[in-house]
């Protein structure tokens, strides 16, 4: 199975609904083909089956391959910048070279991401705490790993 003419095709049906990127194609044992897509407002099971079709029927049946269409599980860390994108405004559990953060995630560019989160700091004078606001810029090249925290 030629891996650069599978990308292809994977690459074609995707690009039919321009809210859809690739996340991950994975060649494993057994010939088969992992393909997890996600998109700016999520993806479809009706997308993924319109993929996993498209990339059936162009990939003819001279080898016996199985193919897994799919998009990426909530609790899997972000990879790709557009992923960052479609999550601002939501809680990001960032850890980092220097350590953990936990923010919300204000802004991304093709550097990197923009935190914020409130803590409790003790005051400058007297007792007691006060509310600040903190922010962070975390290069990409920074991050170890990112996740949407899951709030209920």
């Amino acid at each position: 199975m030629d891996q650069s003419t599978v990308k292809k095709i994977v690459d074609e049906a995707i690009s039919e609904n321009k809210s859809l990127f690739l996340i991950e194609l994975s060649f494993l044992a057994g010939n088969k083909i992992k393909v997890v897509v996600d998109g700016d407002q999520g993806v479809s099971i009706k997308e993924c089956i319109r993929i996993s079709r498209y990339v059936e029927n162009n990939l003819g049946r001279e080898e016996d391959v199985g193919l897994e269409v799919t998009s990426p599980d909530i609790s899997q860390p972000l990879t790709v910048i557009r992923q960052y994108r479609k999550n601002i405004n939501r809680i990001l559990k960032v850890k980092t070279n220097e350590g953990d953060l936990e923010g919300k995630l204000v802004n991304t560019s093709d550097m990197g991401i923009h935190l914020s989160w409130k803590s409790r700091e003790p005051k400058p004078l007297g007792k007691g705490k006060v509310t600040v606001e903190k922010n962070a810029e975390i290069a990409f090249e920074n991050i170890k790993e990112a996740k949407v925290k899951i709030t209920f």
